[in-house]
């Protein structure tokens, strides 16, 4: 079997991800993606708030 050179990854195992560059494929840091879930106080106050605030809307719709 024949096959032309081609720049691409087979490992990949898909067509987009073939077509990108290693640095691109390379997996983030653990320590990053850790940190990124942790709740603050303003995270919780946010959706309280947005949760208030659309339940209020919805009562104002409705009535």
């Amino acid at each position: 079997m024949r096959r032309s050179l081609v720049l691409t990854n087979e490992a990949a195992r898909h067509p987009f991800l073939a077509s990108l560059p290693p640095h691109v494929r390379q997996s983030p840091p653990d320590h990053e993606a850790q940190n990124a879930w942790r709740l603050s106080r303003d995270d919780v106050r946010g959706v309280v708030t947005t949760y208030f605030a659309v339940f209020a809307a919805a009562l104002v719709f409705i009535a």
